[in-house]
This record gives C-alpha cells, structure tokens and sequence, in this order.
C-alpha cells in the first residue's frame, strides 16, 4: 500500500513513528508537506503534485495537519478525498473539530458532557458571558490556541475582563469556560481509534501551572478509565466523525467532561506513559479500511 503523511516536519516523534511503523508492515510511505502541494481542478480531472510531481497512486493518506495549517491542510485532503484516495480522518471532520468553537456547538447539540461555555463577539458582553459561565474563577482560551497556550485562569471578574479586552484588543476571538476546580491542574487524554479507546493517560500540571499539557511541562502516567469515561470519549469522537482522535477529559464532581476533540494527536508522550504502539495500531486501522 502507499501512504502519504501530509507533514509539515518529518523529524516530529508522531510523523517519525507513524511511517517507521507503515515501514516495518511492508507500506512505501511519502512525507508530503501540504504547503508544497498544488491541485489541479478541471471538470472529471483531478489532480495534486508536490514540488512539481505528480502524486499518483496514493492509497490512503494520514492528514498531520497543524492548525494553522488548517484551511490549506483541508483543502488537499479534500483533494485527495474526491480523487478516491482514502483519508484516515475526512476533511470535514477535521475541519469540524480544528473550529473550537464549532466543535463544542456540536458536542453540545449531541448531548456531550463538557464545561459550560460562552462566546461574545465584543468585549461589551464580558459581564453577562462571565454570569453565563457561572462567574469566576474561569478559564479564558484562544479559539486558535494549541498545546495550552492562550489558555488563562482568571481568579476574579476585573483579571477575567482584562484578558478578554487584551485578547479583543489584537482581534482574538476568545472562549469564557467554568472552571472545574476539583480537577485542577490534572485532566485525562484519550486516542480513540476506529470504535474504541486504545491508549489513556493521566495528564498532570508541573508546579505552580494549572494546565496539564504537556508541552507546559506536565507529566503523565497511564489511566484506566471507567466505563462513562470510555463512552464519553467514544462518543464525542462519532459525533465529529472522526476515526482517530486524542480526547481531553475533566474528572468532575458531575463526571467526564469533555474540553477538547483532538484530529491529530501527538504520540510522544502517551505512548511513553502507557508503553502502547499507537502507532502500529493506527497503520493496522488504515490497513482495515483499505
């Protein structure tokens, strides 16, 4: 089989382990950078050539597509969707999820356990967002923001206002969201893959720092998850219409929460934490599809 990994960075541990895996099973891998991609389009003519080469004959490909690289990303996805080529995670689930916003809406509207959240387009509606949310303290996120950065604990309402008005102030949109207390500084990552969990850690938050992720230097330890946490994840993960996704879960006083639906997961540290091939198990779920 020929698979493409459409990447950015071909050194990163995730793109590394997933083609040596694709490697090791007999598959010829092309690391494909999206930005160098251009697409032809002409009525029953299709097309995609990367730095000047046609790329024919791909079977399935393996969107790792950073999310500001989402509109371009989505675009050569859906290219190679509509040239019958395989997508491990459609084009419009991974634009469904990469639109934070979007995807709570649809989580939300699915039934989908998760913090209560507010959006306003002006900073003249930061009191009624901050009452909305259950008032402080909360969480203030980027819409764009990735591995925790643009994620603020705001203790009080004035410290709430003052990030909302210096995020609106350079045109950001920001998310208000309760702050779930009893699970501070420690939250759950999950990778889905296909119809179940494969993998689960324990993601915990390093001195001094509430957010758990890892790149904010956290730590990590392999989770068992209870049978509401599985469905929770499993759940959330249907309703976006992925097939493979890292889902961040609160352990709260009212049960799993969702806070993030993840369409291209890094697998540094959960295969460290768990001792799991994940990537091995997702080479094994395109090999099923195909």
């Amino acid at each position: 089989m020929k698979l493409a990994l459409l990447t950015r960075n071909p050194v990163l541990y995730s793109t590394d382990r997933i083609a040596r895996a694709a490697v090791a099973r007999g598959h010829e891998v092309l690391l494909v950078d999206p930005l160098a991609c251009q697409i032809s389009v002409e009525p029953g003519e299709l097309g995609i050539h990367c730095s000047g080469t046609s790329l024919e004959g791909v079977d399935a490909i393996l969107p790792r597509i950073g999310p500001q690289l989402t509109f371009h990303g989505v675009t050569i996805v859906r290219q190679f969707e509509m040239m019958g080529v395989l997508s491990i995670n459609s084009s419009s689930a991974i634009a469904r999820s990469r639109d934070k916003l979007a995807a709570l809406q649809h989580l939300a509207n699915g039934g989908i356990p998760m913090p209560i959240t507010g959006f306003a387009p002006s900073v003249d509606f930061i009191e009624d967002l901050i009452n909305l949310v259950g008032g402080p303290p909360l969480v203030v996120k980027l819409l764009e923001g990735s591995q925790g950065i643009g994620v603020v604990l705001s203790e009080t309402r004035q410290a709430a206002q003052s990030v909302v008005e210096a995020f609106r102030g350079v045109n950001t949109n920001v998310l208000i969201q309760e702050f779930i207390a009893e699970s501070y500084g420690e939250d759950l990552r999950c990778i889905v893959l296909g119809d179940r969990v494969i993998a689960s850690m324990i993601r915990r938050a390093g001195p001094g720092e509430f957010r758990s992720n890892l790149h904010r230097g956290g730590g990590a330890v392999r989770a068992e998850l209870s049978a509401d946490e599985t469905e929770t994840a499993l759940a959330a993960v249907r309703l976006l219409g992925l097939r493979v996704a890292g889902v961040d879960i609160l352990r709260s006083k009212r049960g799993p929460l969702v806070i993030e639906v993840n369409s291209s997961p890094g697998l540094e540290g959960i295969e460290a934490a768990t001792g799991i091939d994940v990537a091995e198990a997702l080479i094994e779920n395109v090999e099923s599809l195909t």
